[in-house]
């Protein structure tokens, strides 16, 4: 026997979607109905509660199939736009990543480098139906003769392309500060010296993984809304790690669970996937994600209705800390402080800015909701969740 009180199943909520019954909200409109009905009343009245991220995702890429060529090749190098991807597949295959620059970019010679084109341009080019150049040598064989090919393509002319990310969707995330006496910088943006700013990233109360804390729902074979279309999680992200601090809700204090995705780029949207260029850093690709929450019972109602002044973010040194893989977190600050634009440290006023877009998660929670209410997305049951830890369940209430 169960012990929660309310009891659904993801093919039952398939049904009520199917029947246009589904009752689905955004996490943020979770937060008011858990708070004024309680865990468990929720969990009667909503079926699905919807997420949503957009930010910076380095470990990004797509898998390109540019078709054969009269006579055939067997590509050894390709280049889109001068900017090589990676050929090691098969004849006609390559994998584009996001961080990789053009190859006649600078980088850091002359500091702090621009960056201003890479594979995440590469690919936001692709989906807004720009024309790429395509340029593809090889070393010839028999069966494939010929040695170079050069042509511009748009991404209807690939026979292939598909969105494979490895490490989308970070659980949580730091903090960043510079305690150090110059100016730095980094993935999490421009840090001033001596806590003079403080950068964040996620969407915090809107994030797809802090709804799911323990992955319950959440695995491969889950259809998510990915870079403006429908894509599936594919397994546990690259440095997934669930076994982090957490605080008593079971939300975790720091970087834990990612997500691998994958999805058709073909119906994908540029609104959604636009390439990003670091100052100092390089460049990479800024990726929407956003995934339903079926709320199965009154558990998932209250972890779904969790706000940002509950969600603790590590405060990290990028000065010294973070680079020589040294020390700890300075101290913990909430996504509810961080949004003020403000928080306190070592006695003093430090203004925040995060690297994500609350907006933008907001929109894709929004339009993940439409389509879920319109019937035209079911959820995918995951056939295996993510790796996670057991839950010693929520704090008795005094």
């Amino acid at each position: 026997m169960s012990e929660f009180r309310v009891n659904k199943t993801v093919a039952e909520i398939n049904a009520k979607i199917k029947q246009g019954n589904a009752v689905v909200v955004t996490a943020e409109e979770m937060i008011g109905i858990v708070r004024e009905s309680g865990a468990v009343k929720a969990a009667q009245k909503v079926d699905v509660v919807t997420t949503g991220t957009f930010g910076i995702m380095c470990s990004s890429g797509a898998f390109l199939n540019f078709g054969h060529t009269k006579p055939r090749m067997r590509a050894s190098k390709v280049f889109i736009n001068r900017v090589e991807a990676y050929a090691g597949i098969a004849a006609v295959d390559c994998y584009i990543g996001a961080t990789q620059p053009r190859d006649d970019d600078p980088l850091n010679k002359v500091f702090p480098g621009r960056f201003r084109y890479g594979g995440g341009h590469v690919i936001e080019d692709l989906v807004a139906g720009k024309q790429v150049h395509l340029e593809t040598t090889s070393y010839g064989t028999d069966c494939y003769p010929l040695r170079s090919y050069e042509a511009m393509v748009t991404l209807k002319d690939l026979p292939n392309a598909i969105l494979l990310n490895p490490r989308n969707c970070y659980q949580n995330y730091n903090c960043a500060v510079n305690l150090s006496k110059k100016t730095i910088y980094t993935y999490m943006g421009i840090l001033r010296p001596e806590c003079a700013n403080a950068n964040y990233s996620t969407s915090g109360q809107l994030s797809p993984l802090l709804n799911d804390p323990f992955y319950r729902t959440i695995g491969i074979g889950t259809r998510i809304f990915l870079g403006g279309g429908i894509g599936y999680v594919i397994g546990p992200g690259t440095q997934h790690n669930p076994r982090v601090p957490r605080s008593e809700n079971g939300v975790v204090m720091g970087g834990a669970g990612t997500l691998a995705v994958m999805g058709d780029l073909k119906g994908m949207s540029s609104s959604f996937l636009r390439g990003a260029s670091m100052t100092g850093y390089g460049c990479s690709l800024s990726v929407g994600v956003g995934v339903p929450i079926p709320i199965l019972d009154e558990e998932m109602a209250r972890f779904t209705g969790v706000s940002d002044d509950q969600i603790q973010v590590p405060v990290v040194d990028y000065g010294f800390d973070y680079p020589e893989a040294k020390g700890g977190p300075l101290g913990y600050v909430t996504y509810g402080q961080l949004k003020t634009g403000e928080i306190e440290f070592d006695g003093r006023a430090v203004s925040t800015a995060p690297m994500s877009s609350y907006s933008k998660a907001l929109e894709i929670a929004e339009t993940l909701k439409s389509w879920i209410q319109s019937g035209q997305f079911l959820l995918g049951e995951a056939q295996e969740t993510l790796p996670s830890v057991p839950f010693a369940g929520f704090p008795a209430k005094g």
